[in-house]
């Protein structure tokens, strides 16, 4: 069970801002051979997305504190995802587990106030579409 858990808060790690790798934690999980890799796969998808979500409160909530120094985003990070964002709107999120730009485009989201029932699931299809790769791969 501890590698269940360990996918789960390394793919939530991952989705925040904190240099973490899930995709290295799923594929050792999945060498190992010990649980159905679906069942890895969904962990890691549940986990990343979870993160993405904190991600979105904190721009949805958290904005007013932008100028702290432990605010999670960089002002040229949350411009970037701002513009990317602004470009290719809502469907953008489905990138959101692309490396250094996933995490501030799911932040700008909720700064830019998308609405839950719209992020959730372009976010999830995001992750999960990366993890179902990397379950078939191995």
């Amino acid at each position: 069970m501890s590698t269940l858990f360990s996918l789960l808060i390394g793919a939530f790690l991952a989705a925040t801002v904190l240099p973490f790798s899930s995709e290295v934690m799923l594929v050792a999980a999945l060498k190992a051979g010990h649980f159905n890799k679906w069942l890895l796969v969904a962990v890691a998808t549940f986990g990343n997305t979870v993160g993405a979500l904190v991600n979105w409160g904190v721009g949805r909530y958290l904005l007013r504190w932008s100028d702290r120094s432990w605010f999670p985003y960089s002002q040229r990070q949350f411009a970037r995802a701002s513009e990317r964002f602004n470009r290719y709107g809502a469907w953008s999120l489905l990138f959101s587990w692309i490396p250094i730009i996933g995490d501030p485009l799911t932040f700008a989201a909720g700064v830019l106030k998308v609405r839950f029932a719209l992020f959730l699931p372009l976010v999830t299809v995001g992750k999960s579409l990366r993890y179902i790769f990397i379950g078939w791969a191995f």
